[in-house]
């Protein structure tokens, strides 16, 4: 059993069917991250000269030939990070830095030896976004990414230039304390453990063999 085959639809996650306030038993306080804001930008970059540093293995023999290159990461670091008011609206403000997506780079060596790297897409961004009012709690900016090349060509001394995809997606969030309309406790069903039903035939058998049919009735065989 599982959430996705469980039949007590009003204590599991899923869709609503019907009145949507009906089964609602609290006021539930929830700590969360709130998103205040948040924009997502794409764009392709050609001429992106890549750097791999911690090659595995060790052993391997240039030049190089590129593969693929992709982020290993959903999570960004963000540097030179600067948020200025807005004079004309003191709800937004523009918000500079750069994101720094980690990359694994996949190639080939002059043997046909597969090997990886690492190496660091840095996007910059200038843009504006919806920040909170003043308060005890400060507001994060954070980066979800996503970067994939699929071509590229060795340079030197373990440097690729490739062209590719990124995907940057800031958002101003803050851990809060929510107060929220709940169902009550979620019910967790007992797993389904994976078996190849191998004993199913087995398992189906009566533990003692059936002396008479169906329509048989006991002692009829002792009668002319």
């Amino acid at each position: 059993m599982s959430f996705s085959n469980n039949c007590k639809s009003e204590r599991i996650p899923g869709p609503i069917r019907g009145n949507a306030l009906s089964g609602i038993c609290e006021k539930t306080c929830i700590q969360a991250e709130k998103v205040f804001d948040a924009c997502m930008s794409q764009s392709s970059m050609s001429d992106l000269q890549l750097t791999v540093t911690d090659v595995t293995p060790t052993d391997l023999t240039a030049p190089y030939k590129f593969v693929s290159a992709k982020s290993s990461s959903t999570a960004a670091q963000i540097t030179d990070l600067t948020v200025t008011d807005i004079p004309e609206d003191s709800c937004y403000a523009r918000v500079t830095c750069n994101v720094q997506i980690p990359v694994t780079v996949t190639f080939t060596d002059a043997n046909g030896k597969t090997g990886t790297g690492i190496a660091t897409v840095t996007v910059p961004k200038d843009v504006i976004l919806h920040v909170s009012t003043p308060s005890v709690i400060p507001y994060s900016i954070q980066a979800t990414v996503g970067f994939v090349a699929s071509q590229g060509s060795y340079t030197a001394d373990d440097q690729f230039t490739v062209t590719g995809c990124a995907t940057v997606i800031l958002k101003v969030t803050m851990p809060v304390d929510l107060l929220v309309p709940s169902y009550g406790y979620c019910y967790i069903p007992p797993c389904r453990e994976y078996t190849q039903q191998v004993c199913e035939g087995v398992f189906d058998l009566p533990l003692y063999p059936q002396e008479c049919g169906e329509d048989c009735r006991c002692g009829s065989r002792l009668k002319g």
